[in-house]
């Protein structure tokens, strides 16, 4: 079942010595923080006004130079299309971790599609993942986004970056749920998927180009707590299908 052309599926690559993601801030202190809304819209000031609030708090840069030790990696920030406008809060955050450790940024790896993420849920996030183009050189890359939830878009230009040469020696998220910073899905959770759902990885493999060793450990324990195979494939199949009925 081909609900997503070659073309649409995301670049994953094994997940090996991946470090958690390092989270800079609780989610409620930052969603609370006035400038949040106008940030997450496109508004560049707000969010330069927010990263300066937040990342001066106590431990935040530590949590990012634990990265970055014996390297000067390119930051890559997630370049995110919301709704109506572009989340700007990566690029600001880049800006300042690049002042912060005098390292350079690569903004041209860039989102290639919009899938409008925010307050969707499991489901949805699953079946449409976001993709990512752009030319990467050898070297090292610190990949920065303002938010990890199921982590679905960290591993995707995580894959995009490795895929073409590059390598990945950490991840950074202004926010995000704490039980989200391990991306490299679990042995135990990998082992209970497959032996659960059985009879889903085959179709999922062939849907999204690759199998449940590739998935994020909060993306593979969301699949877990599916009630069964049949519940799975209808919502992505339906997801999907709904896209492809939108103009473009």
């Amino acid at each position: 079942m081909h609900l997503l052309a070659a073309d649409r599926q995301p670049n994953r690559t094994p997940w090996g010595d991946t470090p958690p993601v390092a989270i800079l801030a609780s989610e409620p202190l930052t969603k609370q923080h006035p400038d949040y809304a106008a940030a997450k819209t496109g508004d560049i000031e707000s969010a330069m006004s927010l990263i300066d609030g937040l990342m001066g708090r106590r431990g935040a840069l530590r949590r990012v130079s634990m990265l970055i030790k014996r390297t000067t990696p390119v930051i890559v920030p997630v370049h995110a299309v919301e709704s109506n406008s572009v989340n700007v809060i990566p690029t600001a955050l880049a800006q300042y971790i690049g002042t912060a450790f005098d390292l350079p940024a690569n903004y041209d790896i860039l989102q290639a599609n919009r899938v409008s993420h925010t307050g969707s849920s499991g489901y949805h996030r699953l079946a449409t993942p976001p993709l990512f183009a752009g030319e990467v050189g050898p070297g090292d890359y610190l990949i920065v986004d303002d938010f990890v939830g199921q982590g679905g878009t960290l591993a995707n230009i995580r894959g995009h970056i490795e895929s073409q040469g590059g390598h990945v020696v950490g991840l950074v998220a202004l926010t995000g749920q704490r039980r989200s910073a391990t991306l490299a899905v679990k042995p135990q959770t990998l082992q209970d998927l497959r032996a659960k759902h059985a009879a889903l990885e085959d179709w999922w493999s062939e849907v999204f180009g690759y199998g449940f060793a590739l998935l994020t450990e909060s993306e593979a324990r969301y699949l877990l707590n599916s009630p069964d195979v049949d519940t799975i494939r209808a919502s992505i199949a339906e997801i999907a299908r709904e896209g492809d009925r939108r103009p473009s």
